[in-house]
């Protein structure tokens, strides 16, 4: 499969957003697919999650370019999420739904609750319509009641009961600084409806992941140490949110060194396309918010590679980005929290060539 030939001046975002639109990773639900398996032709399950992270890139495009398309698939993702997904008796999100009979394992998740959230009060900004500010507000208090673990949170529940499952050493499966991007959720619902709560389970959050952040990384072999930068990228992100304080100046000046580190030292075997988004996008906001020097150097070279994982073809893949490559090798994913965090990264890089402020949310 031949990589992209697209340069940064041909648009990336616009014809990743095209895909998003034409590609039917968004199903008839409105409900988004956790994935595209290139080799077999076919969706994965659809995905809360990724049906959030979805809304949020939408949003993000109709914001940056005002075309309607892009605001009517975040409405029918949205009211997949509201009206399908959500169970008004749980006051949840189950994390995956069926695919042609197959029924997903019942969990919520913690993370993914947050993400969910985040999404719909984008929405919510866009179109001012109250079910997605009310769906999200019910889900971010249920969020700190639900999964609570002493100054921790459970990653995953087994529902209808709501039993913790049990914690393992995969990152996904286990608490960890991760979870604070996640947390944003109840720092986003503070800021908009007033609700003291809110602000507290966010200061909590980020004190603990302050505290558990240097064991996160790395792990016991470079591939899952890859996967981990993915995770710890969430953490970072997260920081770029609260730089008021040089404690979380200095974790964000480690963590980008840290993250850049690895990525260099692993990517010849395996490298993830969303790591080097990710970091891309905590440098240029931690410069703007921050005020952290920027290694252009290395920030021009995450950009590069990124492009490399878009595809350019004449076929409905065009505009998706690849999940990853291993010994040169592309994995047969396209993805579309990878394709939603490279269309912007590559669009913030492209403002910040121009000199232009960064403006619009982080997905």
């Amino acid at each position: 499969m031949p990589q992209a030939q697209l340069t940064l001046d041909s648009r990336l975002a616009q014809v990743a957003g095209n895909w998003f639109l034409e590609s039917g990773i968004q199903e008839e639900t409105g409900g988004v697919a956790r994935y595209f398996q290139s080799d077999t032709r076919r969706n994965a399950r659809v995905s809360t999650e990724i049906t959030g992270y979805a809304i949020s890139t939408l949003v993000f495009l109709y914001d940056r370019y005002r075309t309607e398309q892009y605001l009517e698939a975040a409405v029918r993702a949205g009211k997949f999420l509201t009206q399908t997904a959500w169970s008004p008796s749980l006051r949840t999100f189950p994390f995956e739904h069926a695919h042609n009979g197959d029924a997903p394992q019942p969990l919520t998740y913690f993370f993914d609750c947050g993400i969910i959230v985040r999404g719909l009060l984008a929405l919510w900004r866009a179109t001012g319509e109250s079910e997605y500010l009310d769906v999200a507000t019910a889900t971010g208090e249920s969020m700190a009641r639900d999964f609570v673990a002493g100054d921790t949170w459970h990653p995953i529940l087994e529902l209808p009961g709501k039993y913790p499952l049990q914690w393992t050493d995969q990152w996904s499966r286990h608490p960890g600084c991760y979870q604070l991007k996640a947390a944003l959720a109840w720092r986003d619902l503070h800021e908009t409806t007033g609700d003291s709560k809110f602000e507290r389970h966010f200061g909590a959050a980020l004190a603990k992941t302050l505290t558990t952040k240097d064991e996160f990384l790395p792990a016991a072999t470079p591939e899952k140490t890859m996967d981990r930068l993915h995770a710890y990228c969430y953490f970072l992100e997260a920081l770029t949110h609260v730089t008021d304080r040089p404690q979380i100046r200095d974790a964000l000046a480690v963590g980008i060194q840290r993250v850049s580190r690895y990525l260099r030292e692993i990517r010849g075997d395996f490298e993830r396309s969303d790591v080097n988004a990710q970091l891309l996008r905590v440098r240029l906001l931690a410069e703007q918010s921050a005020k952290l020097p920027l290694d252009e150097s290395e920030a021009a070279e995450e950009a590069e590679r990124l492009i490399s994982f878009q595809i350019d073809s004449n076929t409905k893949d065009r505009g998706g980005f690849w999940f990853g490559r291993k010994s040169g090798q592309w994995m047969p994913f396209i993805n579309p929290v990878s394709t939603g965090f490279g269309l912007q990264a590559l669009e913030w890089w492209q403002d910040r060539q121009a000199g232009r402020t960064i403006t619009q949310a982080l997905i």
